[in-house]
């Protein structure tokens, strides 16, 4: 089972499906293409038995960076088509945390606003000593769409959450792995080597036990989380539509600080 498209690539390696997030010159940013190419895969590894884990990793310097701002301004002045946006980003990340497949994010470079909500939704997250992790919706008026208001806090506590949040600061490595929002920092040369010996202890052992405590795990913390993915598609639409975020998208682009009216 292999697949390449000019958006992600796919493959079985050893026991765990493997897809790669591949437009590094677009700082490998997530659409809705994307991520119904993400879901097809999953779907695809899902149905083959003998898997019992997923990687996602991308090709380039960095993770992911976020958003594809030019589908984020197609959408902007539409309630519905926004809502169709966000929510399907919702769908792919909780079939991540409800997939028997244990789910392992390799990262390296920058793992920025919805890089950080996809890297979330996966069980276990090792990443490469030099990266860097934040939220930068803030910086230019808009909110998380895609579970991060929600995750973050469930994954380092409200604190820490309201600070990535509201100061738009960057951590590092060790630092997101101090905070638990990370599973473990790797020397950059040995991330690849650290993932895959990872991968293999999975292959050894029952994917029957595996699902059932990572099934029990994320039950036991779910809690109330459909609710609150409700309420931020719900309260984050209208500010997503705003003239706040066209000019904060229009100052990313330039380069510059943007200049809110409110």
């Amino acid at each position: 089972m292999q697949t390449t498209s000019k958006l992600i690539k796919s493959f079985v390696e050893d026991r765990t499906g493997v897809i790669v997030l591949s437009q590094p010159d677009r700082l490998n940013c997530l659409s809705m293409q994307v991520w119904d190419a993400i879901g097809s895969e999953l779907t695809d590894f899902e149905s083959d038995t003998s898997l019992h884990s997923l990687c996602i990793r991308a090709e380039g310097k960095h993770f992911c960076t976020g958003a594809n701002l030019v589908e984020v301004k197609s959408v902007q002045q539409n309630a519905a088509d926004l809502n169709v946006f966000l929510r399907k980003g919702h769908e792919v990340l909780r079939r991540f945390e409800r997939s028997r497949l244990i789910t392992v994010a390799q990262v390296q470079g920058l793992c920025l606003a919805g890089g950080l909500e996809l890297m979330m939704a996966c069980d276990m997250v090792i990443a490469g000593e030099s990266s860097k992790f934040g939220d930068q919706h803030g910086q230019f008026g808009l909110v998380p769409g895609w579970g991060g208001s929600q995750r973050l806090p469930r994954l380092v506590g409200l604190r820490r959450a309201l600070d990535l949040f509201l100061s738009v600061r960057w951590i590092t490595a060790a630092e997101a792995a101090d905070w638990g929002l990370i599973t473990k920092a790797v020397p950059d040369e040995d991330l690849k080597t650290e993932v895959e010996q990872l991968l293999s202890s999975f292959s050894t052992r029952s994917s029957r036990g595996l699902a059932l405590m990572k099934l029990l795990a994320r039950e036991g913390l779910d809690g109330g989380l459909d609710n609150g993915l409700e309420r931020e598609i719900e309260e984050g639409t209208p500010v997503l539509m705003s003239e706040d975020v066209r000019e904060g998208i229009a100052a990313f682009e330039a380069r510059r600080s943007p200049m809110f009216k409110a």
